[in-house]
């Protein structure tokens, strides 16, 4: 975590009435009043993104809780620094030869710190090992995760919650974004409650202790509970009653640590493609004499930073920050790298960074600070870049896509563009409104306050919209 308290080097936006109007916004105002947010706890901007005049300003130096609109730092300043085809490479080593498809040694599984190998891509890898004729694997496999070196951290101290997916940890090894998806239903010919996961690590213990019951699906009819039974994460249980006259359920939970989770889920897809193993798992490095037997390339990052802003991915954020420290300062990735070239990229284009606080690169922190005109500045820089296209096309479109699907539906699609960020007692959006006329406005809204939890802040993000295209 780092904090800067240096003076802006650069007033990036010069104040003036580029819309033709006064820089006053009374509904705007009404709407924040009618909020009862005080004065200090909301701060926006409104620019022109050519001229970089401000239109309207409330606040725009005030560091605040941005939540996920930091990621739009991290992400942008990827595709500048990497550009969009950057891949991430996950390799497979051998220690012996391969002799008639048995491997009389280990295989090594060697992270590279790709962001999305969903179980879909990870069946790909194996599918890709299976095809250079190996079969039987006599020795362990191991798990190299040593590309990432990062603090002990607890999954529960965001929020309490250790098992959801946006509280992973990154690692080298991400598979799956450790996370299983389960599916609780009744099955009232056999008489029980069938529990199932996909995917089913075979080191993963599933309970299904669930009674099925009579009489409505409410109340006591439905009422399954999940426990984690193990510090190491890999005993789960599930309790309670369901009605035979409920639907499915299905949720997500995240289960392990990521390196017993990508071998639990190897050997679980190696034995569906015909594959044996005989030895365990084991934690280590890959020797430097191994042999090569698959190279299997990421996504490109322009795919990557898409779904990270889109769908506000935090893990997968805060990888690609860990990702920008170790191309720049060499292995292993370590935050304080990641968070230092986010910090020279940001002076090299004369981003002002007066009171940011950096922490992860997500803005999955009650630490992160960021003020309005920082990020509105950022925003400028990214769209008169030469990766706009990449840029622009990972940002929620209102009422299409993304975290903003089912909000301002009744916007023309494509006019509004924006990252959205939420967290306890912060809300914030980001990104470019285009009116009628082809213009082209950066909106920065930030509200930090209780109130948030009321829906005060959404108004407030919205008559800011209304407001550009009304004026626009």
């Amino acid at each position: 975590m780092r904090r800067h308290l240096i003076p802006c080097l650069i007033l990036l936006f010069a104040a003036t009435g580029a819309l033709g109007e006064p820089r006053r916004a009374p509904r705007v105002d009404r709407v924040i009043e009618a909020g009862h947010l005080p004065y200090g706890s909301v701060s926006f901007i409104v620019a022109d993104v050519d001229s970089g005049a401000v239109i309207l300003a409330r606040n725009p130096a005030t560091p605040r809780g941005p939540g996920s609109v930091m990621k739009l730092l991290t992400t942008f300043a990827a595709l500048d620094t990497l550009g969009p085809a950057f891949t991430w490479r996950t390799r497979a080593f051998a220690d012996a030869p391969i002799v008639r498809g048995v491997l009389r040694g280990n295989l090594y599984l060697k992270g590279g710190g790709d962001p999305y190998m969903t179980i879909e891509r990870w069946w790909r890898f194996a599918a890709e090992l299976r095809a250079t004729g190996l079969k039987t694997i006599r020795g362990n496999v191991v798990i190299d995760d040593r590309a990432f070196s990062l603090p002990s951290e607890d999954p529960a101290a965001f929020d309490g919650h250790p098992n959801r997916p946006y509280n992973v940890i990154p690692d080298a090894m991400m598979v799956n974004f450790q996370s299983v998806d389960y599916r609780v239903a009744p099955n009232p010919a056999a008489h029980r409650v069938d529990v199932a996961a996909i995917p089913r690590p075979i080191n993963l213990t599933i309970d299904d202790d669930v009674r099925l019951v009579g009489g409505r699906c409410a109340g006591a009819g439905d009422r399954v509970a999940y426990t984690v039974d193990s510090p190491l994460r890999d005993h789960v249980v599930f309790s309670g009653t369901m009605s035979l006259h409920c639907g499915p359920e299905v949720f997500t939970r995240a289960v392990m640590r990521a390196p017993q989770f990508a071998y639990g889920t190897f050997v679980q897809l190696w034995r569906e493609l015909g594959g044996r193993v005989v030895g365990g798992y084991q934690d280590g490095g890959t020797p430097p004499g191994a042999r090569v037997l698959v190279d299997f390339a990421s996504m490109p990052l322009s795919e990557v930073v898409r779904l990270t802003d889109k769908f506000s991915n935090n893990v997968m954020a805060r990888t690609i920050m860990l990702t920008l420290g170790e191309r720049r300062y060499g292995a292993p990735a370590t935050l304080d790298k990641g968070i230092t070239v986010l910090e020279a990229w940001s002076h090299e284009h004369r981003i002002p960074l007066a009171g940011t606080v950096i922490v992860n690169g997500s803005g999955l922190s009650r630490k992160t600070r960021v003020s309005a005109e920082t990020v509105a500045a950022l925003l400028r820089v990214a769209y008169h870049s030469r990766y706009a296209p990449e840029f622009l096309a990972s940002l929620p479109i209102a009422g299409v896509d993304g975290t903003l699907r089912r909000e301002m539906t009744e916007t023309v699609p494509g006019t509004v563009r924006l990252k959205t960020g939420h967290i306890d007692d912060v809300s914030a959006v980001a990104g470019y409104v285009r009116t009628r006329r082809g213009r082209t406005y950066v909106l920065v809204s930030f509200v930090n306050d209780p109130r948030v939890a009321t829906g005060a802040a959404e108004r407030v993000h919205r008559a800011l919209v209304d407001w550009i295209l009304a004026h626009g």
